[in-house]
């Protein structure tokens, strides 16, 4: 199959428990759309039986498109590959674990017919989530709305559908801490969104547990804004002029009273707000210098051990730029 018109990316993690019903409504939405699609499934090292489903799965399907890693290299990277190597005139990136319904995608695709070139869904309510998860989500993305100047939109994940023009825009940013909403917000072309209700997980277990969302929510600080670049010059300004302050105090004590100063416990304490407040800045230089660093280097942002399914190494769109990815077939 070449060029469908819709091509369907969904990265897998450990999601043999998913797969099949995932499998299954998947193709009931697409097959009710009417048109040619493709599903690309991207294995992001599952150590489950993952890989092996897909397999009976792109044996029996010609739409399937199987991607699978050499190892591990995240959510963010898995979804760069599948758009890297969709071949439809509009692609649907999609999570596995059906929190996001794929009846939805029908209503991405109206709005993409009617002109917009990328279509976010938005989440209106989200279903099983713990309280916690809502509110520390959505003061996240306000956040982040309010200290960058890319509009990125509230409430939405990485359920979206761009439209080949965008895709191809896409690919042309290759950075490795990525954070795919705020790149395809920062790319631009007309986008619109479309409000759904998001589920709870099918089955398993979520694969973003909170050290994973910390780690995300810095990545997409630390790309899109200089933010805590300046809160550390802030608060060097403010610790600089209440230090000014205490100089005065400690000078008009000396100069105009008799009272005792204790000394020590002033001292100890300016050294250690000093102290801290330094090296809070100097680990906030280190990650902007860290991502510098992996910059630098250049690796690829994925390899891909093989590729299963319906397309052969010669009509595979290849990843653009250096170190974009790097697929290694069996011999």
């Amino acid at each position: 199959m070449s060029h469908p018109v819709f091509s369907i990316v969904v990265p897998i993690y450990n999601e043999e428990e998913v797969l099949p019903e995932l499998y299954r409504r998947l193709t009931g939405a697409m097959d009710a759309q009417g048109e040619t699609y493709e599903l690309v499934f991207v294995n992001d090292g599952s150590r489950d039986r993952s890989l092996e489903l897909l397999r009976g799965l792109a044996d029996g399907d010609a739409r399937l498109k199987v991607i699978d890693f050499a190892r591990n290299f995240g959510h963010q990277a898995a979804i760069t590959a599948g758009m890297d190597l969709a071949t439809g005139d509009a692609v649907v990136v999609i999570d596995a674990d059906l929190q996001d319904p794929p009846e939805v995608i029908a209503r991405l695709a109206e709005k993409w017919r009617e002109g917009y070139e990328v279509v976010y869904a938005i989440r209106e309510k989200r279903q099983g989530d713990s309280l916690f998860k809502r509110s520390t989500a959505a003061a996240f993305y306000r956040l982040l709305r309010r200290v960058t100047s890319v509009d990125i939109p509230l409430d939405t994940g990485d359920f979206r559908l761009m439209d080949r023009r965008a895709i191809e825009a896409f690919k042309g940013l290759r950075e490795r801490h990525r954070f795919v909403r705020g790149l395809v917000s920062w790319i631009g072309f007309r986008q619109t969104g479309v409000a759904f209700v998001r589920d709870e997980r099918h089955a398993g277990v979520t694969k973003y547990p909170l050290r994973k969302m910390l780690k995300f929510a810095f990545d997409g600080l630390t790309s899109f804004s200089f933010a805590p670049l300046q809160l550390a010059t802030y608060s060097g300004f403010v610790t600089a002029f209440t230090a000014f302050l205490g100089i005065l105090w400690v000078v008009w004590v000396k100069l105009f009273t008799t009272e005792a100063l204790p000394g020590w416990a002033s001292q100890i304490v300016c050294t250690l707000l000093l102290g801290g407040i330094q090296l809070i800045s100097l680990g906030i230089i280190g990650e902007y210098i860290g991502r510098i660093y992996d910059e630098v280097k250049g690796r690829p942002l994925y390899i891909t051990r093989e590729i299963l399914g319906n397309a052969s190494r010669t009509d595979t769109p290849r990843a653009p730029g250096p170190g974009a990815g790097a697929t290694f077939p069996h011999a």
